[in-house]
Protein backbone atom coordinates (compact mmCIF):
# COMPACT_ATOMS: atom_id res chain seq x y z
CA UNK A 1 0.00 0.00 0.00
CA UNK A 2 1.36 3.42 -0.97
CA UNK A 3 1.72 6.37 1.37
CA UNK A 4 -1.16 8.08 -0.41
CA UNK A 5 -3.41 5.06 0.03
CA UNK A 6 -2.50 4.92 3.70
CA UNK A 7 -3.02 8.60 4.45
CA UNK A 8 -5.79 9.60 2.05
CA UNK A 9 -9.17 9.10 3.70
CA UNK A 10 -11.44 11.24 1.53
CA UNK A 11 -14.50 9.54 0.05
CA UNK A 12 -17.75 10.74 -1.55
CA UNK A 13 -21.34 9.58 -1.03
CA UNK A 14 -22.29 6.12 -2.32
CA UNK A 15 -19.03 5.41 -4.12
CA UNK A 16 -18.05 1.75 -4.51
CA UNK A 17 -14.86 0.11 -3.31
CA UNK A 18 -13.95 -0.47 -6.96
CA UNK A 19 -14.30 3.22 -7.71
CA UNK A 20 -12.17 4.19 -4.70
CA UNK A 21 -9.47 1.70 -5.64
CA UNK A 22 -9.21 3.06 -9.19
CA UNK A 23 -9.40 6.62 -7.91
CA UNK A 24 -6.42 6.02 -5.62
CA UNK A 25 -4.45 4.58 -8.54
CA UNK A 26 -5.18 7.74 -10.49
CA UNK A 27 -4.33 9.90 -7.49
CA UNK A 28 -0.87 8.36 -7.35
CA UNK A 29 -0.22 9.44 -10.95
CA UNK A 30 -1.77 12.87 -10.39
CA UNK A 31 0.56 13.44 -7.45
CA UNK A 32 3.55 12.36 -9.56
CA UNK A 33 2.46 14.75 -12.32
CA UNK A 34 2.20 17.61 -9.83
CA UNK A 35 5.74 16.99 -8.68
CA UNK A 36 6.99 16.69 -12.25
CA UNK A 37 5.35 19.99 -13.22
CA UNK A 38 7.15 21.74 -10.37
CA UNK A 39 10.41 20.07 -11.37
CA UNK A 40 10.00 21.35 -14.93
CA UNK A 41 9.12 24.86 -13.72
CA UNK A 42 12.14 24.88 -11.43
CA UNK A 43 14.49 23.81 -14.23
CA UNK A 44 12.99 26.47 -16.48
CA UNK A 45 13.58 29.18 -13.87
CA UNK A 46 17.22 28.11 -13.67
CA UNK A 47 17.85 28.65 -17.38
CA UNK A 48 20.64 31.04 -18.27
CA UNK A 49 19.73 33.99 -20.49
CA UNK A 50 19.50 32.96 -24.12
CA UNK A 51 20.76 34.91 -27.09
CA UNK A 52 20.51 38.68 -27.18
CA UNK A 53 17.94 39.87 -29.70
CA UNK A 54 19.61 40.69 -33.00
CA UNK A 55 17.84 44.05 -33.21
CA UNK A 56 15.56 46.20 -31.10
CA UNK A 57 12.44 45.22 -33.05
CA UNK A 58 9.98 48.00 -33.83
CA UNK A 59 6.30 47.07 -33.63
CA UNK A 60 3.18 48.95 -34.68
CA UNK A 61 0.58 49.78 -32.04
CA UNK A 62 -2.74 51.58 -32.35
CA UNK A 63 -3.33 54.33 -29.78
CA UNK A 64 -6.29 56.68 -29.91
CA UNK A 65 -6.82 55.77 -33.56
CA UNK A 66 -3.24 56.56 -34.56
CA UNK A 67 -0.51 54.10 -35.49
CA UNK A 68 2.52 54.49 -33.25
CA UNK A 69 5.75 52.55 -33.12
CA UNK A 70 7.25 50.94 -30.06
CA UNK A 71 10.61 49.26 -29.63
CA UNK A 72 10.88 45.87 -28.01
CA UNK A 73 13.16 47.23 -25.29
CA UNK A 74 10.39 49.67 -24.31
CA UNK A 75 7.87 46.86 -23.69
CA UNK A 76 9.46 46.26 -20.28
CA UNK A 77 7.86 48.32 -17.54
CA UNK A 78 10.04 49.54 -14.68
CA UNK A 79 10.61 46.76 -12.17
CA UNK A 80 9.38 44.04 -14.52
CA UNK A 81 12.22 42.24 -16.25
CA UNK A 82 10.27 39.49 -18.02
CA UNK A 83 8.19 39.77 -21.19
CA UNK A 84 5.79 37.10 -22.45
CA UNK A 85 5.04 37.40 -26.17
CA UNK A 86 2.18 35.37 -27.59
CA UNK A 87 2.37 34.86 -31.35
CA UNK A 88 -1.16 35.42 -32.66
CA UNK A 89 -1.64 33.45 -35.89
CA UNK A 90 -3.10 36.26 -37.98
CA UNK A 91 -1.25 36.67 -41.26
CA UNK A 92 -1.17 39.83 -43.37
CA UNK A 93 -3.50 38.38 -46.02
CA UNK A 94 -5.76 36.37 -43.72
CA UNK A 95 -9.42 37.32 -43.56
CA UNK A 96 -9.75 35.87 -40.07
CA UNK A 97 -7.18 34.78 -37.48
CA UNK A 98 -6.60 31.29 -36.13
CA UNK A 99 -9.73 30.17 -34.22
CA UNK A 100 -7.70 28.26 -31.59
CA UNK A 101 -5.58 31.35 -30.93
CA UNK A 102 -8.84 33.26 -30.56
CA UNK A 103 -10.17 30.80 -27.96
CA UNK A 104 -6.89 30.93 -26.03
CA UNK A 105 -6.73 34.72 -26.10
CA UNK A 106 -10.36 34.96 -24.95
CA UNK A 107 -9.17 33.18 -21.79
CA UNK A 108 -5.85 34.99 -21.52
CA UNK A 109 -7.59 38.36 -21.62
CA UNK A 110 -9.24 37.50 -18.30
CA UNK A 111 -5.98 36.79 -16.48
CA UNK A 112 -3.73 39.30 -18.28
CA UNK A 113 -4.24 42.15 -15.82
CA UNK A 114 -3.15 39.89 -12.95
CA UNK A 115 -0.16 38.51 -14.86
CA UNK A 116 0.94 42.05 -15.62
CA UNK A 117 1.19 42.85 -11.94
CA UNK A 118 4.35 40.71 -12.05
CA UNK A 119 5.55 40.57 -15.66
CA UNK A 120 4.95 42.11 -19.09
CA UNK A 121 2.62 40.61 -21.69
CA UNK A 122 1.98 41.44 -25.35
CA UNK A 123 0.29 39.75 -28.29
CA UNK A 124 2.06 40.01 -31.65
CA UNK A 125 0.51 39.34 -35.05
CA UNK A 126 1.82 39.72 -38.58
CA UNK A 127 -1.33 41.41 -39.91
CA UNK A 128 -1.57 45.23 -40.08
CA UNK A 129 -2.23 46.72 -36.67
CA UNK A 130 -5.58 48.25 -37.72
CA UNK A 131 -6.79 44.77 -38.64
CA UNK A 132 -5.40 43.20 -35.49
CA UNK A 133 -6.82 45.80 -33.12
CA UNK A 134 -10.20 45.79 -34.84
CA UNK A 135 -10.49 42.06 -34.26
CA UNK A 136 -9.30 42.41 -30.66
CA UNK A 137 -11.94 45.07 -30.03
CA UNK A 138 -14.64 42.83 -31.49
CA UNK A 139 -13.65 40.13 -28.97
CA UNK A 140 -13.55 42.52 -26.02
CA UNK A 141 -9.84 41.99 -25.39
CA UNK A 142 -9.44 45.03 -23.20
CA UNK A 143 -6.52 43.64 -21.16
CA UNK A 144 -4.29 42.53 -24.02
CA UNK A 145 -1.71 44.81 -25.60
CA UNK A 146 -1.89 44.10 -29.33
CA UNK A 147 1.09 44.72 -31.60
CA UNK A 148 1.88 44.16 -35.28
CA UNK A 149 5.19 42.80 -36.53
CA UNK A 150 4.46 43.47 -40.19
CA UNK A 151 7.45 45.79 -40.45
CA UNK A 152 10.09 43.57 -38.89
CA UNK A 153 11.47 39.99 -38.86
CA UNK A 154 10.40 39.07 -35.34
CA UNK A 155 8.00 36.28 -36.39
CA UNK A 156 10.43 34.27 -38.53
CA UNK A 157 13.29 34.98 -36.12
CA UNK A 158 11.37 33.52 -33.18
CA UNK A 159 9.61 30.59 -34.83
CA UNK A 160 6.21 32.28 -35.16
CA UNK A 161 6.38 32.08 -38.95
CA UNK A 162 7.49 29.29 -41.28
CA UNK A 163 9.70 29.81 -44.33
CA UNK A 164 6.62 29.77 -46.58
CA UNK A 165 5.02 32.58 -44.57
CA UNK A 166 2.60 30.35 -42.65
CA UNK A 167 1.92 31.61 -39.13
CA UNK A 168 2.94 29.21 -36.37
CA UNK A 169 1.52 28.70 -32.83
CA UNK A 170 4.40 29.94 -30.72
CA UNK A 171 5.10 31.97 -27.60
CA UNK A 172 8.36 33.43 -26.35
CA UNK A 173 9.68 34.81 -23.09
CA UNK A 174 12.35 37.51 -23.02
CA UNK A 175 14.30 39.08 -20.17
CA UNK A 176 15.92 42.49 -19.86
CA UNK A 177 19.06 43.02 -17.81
CA UNK A 178 21.34 46.05 -17.84
CA UNK A 179 19.47 47.45 -20.81
CA UNK A 180 19.93 44.33 -22.94
CA UNK A 181 17.09 42.05 -24.05
CA UNK A 182 17.71 38.32 -24.23
CA UNK A 183 15.55 35.43 -25.30
CA UNK A 184 14.74 33.17 -22.33
CA UNK A 185 12.31 30.40 -23.31
CA UNK A 186 9.92 29.10 -25.96
CA UNK A 187 7.82 25.89 -26.01
CA UNK A 188 10.23 23.95 -28.22
CA UNK A 189 8.39 20.71 -27.53
CA UNK A 190 6.27 21.81 -30.51
CA UNK A 191 9.20 20.78 -32.71
CA UNK A 192 9.96 17.52 -30.90
CA UNK A 193 8.80 14.33 -32.69
CA UNK A 194 5.93 13.17 -30.47
CA UNK A 195 3.39 10.54 -31.52
CA UNK A 196 0.41 12.70 -30.52
CA UNK A 197 -0.33 16.43 -30.53
CA UNK A 198 2.58 18.19 -28.77
CA UNK A 199 0.10 20.33 -26.81
CA UNK A 200 2.90 22.82 -26.28
CA UNK A 201 0.57 25.60 -25.11
CA UNK A 202 -1.54 23.40 -22.83
CA UNK A 203 -0.45 24.99 -19.58
CA UNK A 204 -2.05 28.34 -20.52
CA UNK A 205 -5.09 26.87 -22.33
CA UNK A 206 -7.90 26.52 -19.76
CA UNK A 207 -10.41 24.97 -22.18
CA UNK A 208 -8.41 21.80 -22.84
CA UNK A 209 -7.48 21.40 -19.19
CA UNK A 210 -11.11 21.72 -18.12
CA UNK A 211 -12.18 19.09 -20.64
CA UNK A 212 -9.47 16.75 -19.36
CA UNK A 213 -11.39 16.62 -16.05
CA UNK A 214 -14.46 15.13 -17.77
CA UNK A 215 -15.24 11.62 -19.08
CA UNK A 216 -15.77 13.11 -22.55
CA UNK A 217 -12.30 14.64 -22.60
CA UNK A 218 -11.11 16.65 -25.58
CA UNK A 219 -12.38 14.20 -28.16
CA UNK A 220 -10.40 13.06 -31.19
CA UNK A 221 -11.80 15.52 -33.70
CA UNK A 222 -13.80 18.09 -31.69
CA UNK A 223 -12.98 21.77 -32.10
CA UNK A 224 -14.71 24.66 -30.32
CA UNK A 225 -16.89 26.98 -32.37
CA UNK A 226 -15.84 30.61 -32.27
CA UNK A 227 -18.82 32.95 -32.13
Amino acid sequence: MSKISESHKITFPNESKEYRSKRLELLEVEAELRQKLEEVASLRRELLPGGEIKEDYIFDELKDGRVEQVRMSDLFETGKNSLFVYGFMFGPDAKNPCPMCTVLLDSLNGSASYFQQRANLVVVARAPIEKVQSFADSRGWNNLRMLSSQGNSFNPDYQSEAENGAQMPMANVFTKTNGKVHHFWAPEVFYVPIESDPRHMDLIFPLWNLLDFTPEGRGSDWMPKVF
